[in-house]
C-alpha cells in the first residue's frame, strides 16, 4: 500500500489526479493570495483617497488668483484693453474682465445691483451721482478728458466741418444716443452750436454707445459719424478713414471719471487696478489714444488748513 501511495503521489507531480492533501494545500495558498489582494486593494483605495484630498487642498492654492469685473464706457475700448494687458503682466494669476457699453446704462445697472467692481464713465457726473448715493467705495477719480471728431470711411472727413453736415447729399449721420451716451450728448451740443441740428436731425442714426456709432459708419448705415477721438486713432479705423477734430468750445467738456463700487469691498485686485490707472504707464496709453489728462490736484501746502 505504501508503494501505491507513493506512486499516487508521484503521479500527482506528473499531472494526474491530485491527492487530497495536495488539494487542501492549494486551497490554503489561494486563501492567502485572496487576503493579500484584498489588503492591496484597500491600500490602493486609501492611497487614492489621500491623493484626492491632497489635490483638493492644493487646488485653491493653485487657483489663488483674484477676478474682478470692470464696466467701462465704449470710448475706452482700445486704450483700456492695452492698459489691462500691461497690468496683467504684473498679475499673471489674476483676471480683469472688462465689459464695454453706455455710461448711462451702466450707472442704472449698478443702482440695480450689477456685479461690477469698477465703473469707468465717459461723463464724470454719473459716478459722482453714484458716490453721492453711497454706491461708491471712496471718491470719484477723474482719469481723462475725451474729444469728439467727424469720421468717415467713404468721405475725406479731414476736409469736413460740422456745417457741411447740413447738406442732404451727405446722407445719414451717426451719433451716439444723447439720452444715455455722453458722446452723443456732446455731439448734439456741437451740432446745435454750429447751427445745423434742425437740418441734420431727420437724418440721424443713433448708436447705443460710441462704438456702435462707429460701426454704423463702417457698415455703410451712415456716411459720417461723430465719434470719440480715441476710436478714430485706433489703427483699424485710422486705416479706413481720416478724421476732423471738433472744436471743444462747441460742447461741454467730456470729463471722465471712475469709481470703485461697493462690490469691490475687500478685493485687493480692484484696489490695485484702480491705483494703476494713475500711473505714468497707464496715463501714457490714454494720451496715445487722444485723451487729455485731467489736471493733477495741487499738493497741499504743509501747515495749510
Amino acid at each position: 500500500m505504501s508503494g501505491t501511495s507513493g506512486t499516487i503521489g508521484m503521479s500527482n507531480d506528473e499531472g494526474l489526479a491530485p491527492a487530497r492533501g495536495t488539494l487542501r494545500g492549494r486551497d490554503n495558498v489561494n486563501t492567502v493570495d485572496r487576503g493579500k489582494t484584498a489588503w492591496l486593494r484597500a491600500m490602493l483605495r486609501m492611497t487614492g483617497l489621500f491623493l484626492l484630498l491632497a489635490a483638493q487642498l492644493l487646488l485653491p492654492a493653485a487657483q489663488a488668483g483674484e477676478r474682478i469685473t470692470v464696466a467701462a464706457a465704449a470710448d475706452l475700448k482700445f486704450a483700456l484693453d492695452e492698459i489691462v494687458a500691461d497690468f496683467g503682466r504684473a498679475h499673471p494669476d489674476d483676471t480683469v474682465e472688462v465689459v464695454y457699453g453706455s455710461s448711462g446704462k451702466f450707472a442704472t445697472q449698478i443702482r440695480q445691483g450689477a456685479p461690477f467692481d469698477l465703473y469707468f464713465s465717459a461723463d464724470i457726473a454719473y459716478p459722482r451721482a453714484l458716490e453721492a448715493d453711497g454706491l461708491a467705495l471712496g471718491p470719484t477719480r477723474a482719469y481723462a478728458v475725451g474729444r469728439i471728431v467727424l469720421w468717415s470711411n467713404t468721405r475725406d472727413a479731414r476736409a469736413l466741418r460740422l456745417q457741411d453736415l447740413a447738406d442732404p447729399a451727405l446722407g445719414r449721420i451717426a451719433i451716439a444716443n444723447p439720452r444715455h451716451a455722453p458722446y452723443g450728448k456732446r455731439a448734439e451740443e456741437a451740432l446745435r452750436a454750429a447751427g445745423v441740428w434742425d437740418a441734420v436731425q431727420p437724418r440721424l442714426v443713433q448708436g447705443e454707445n460710441i462704438a456702435q456709432t462707429a460701426q454704423f459708419v463702417q457698415t455703410g448705415n451712415a456716411t459720417v459719424g461723430i465719434i470719440a477721438l480715441s476710436l478714430a486713432l485706433n489703427p483699424t479705423l485710422a486705416a479706413q478713414g481720416g478724421h476732423h477734430l471738433i472744436d471743444a468750445a462747441l460742447h461741454a467738456p467730456l470729463e471722465q471719471g471712475f469709481i470703485l463700487t461697493r462690490q469691490a469691498e475687500g478685493k485687493a485686485l480692484a484696489t490695485a487696478f484702480a491705483d494703476y490707472i494713475g500711473t505714468e504707464a497707464a496715463r501714457a496709453v490714454l494720451v496715445r489714444y487722444g485723451f487729455e489728462l485731467p489736471p493733477e490736484k495741487p499738493e497741499a501746502t504743509p501747515g495749510a488748513k
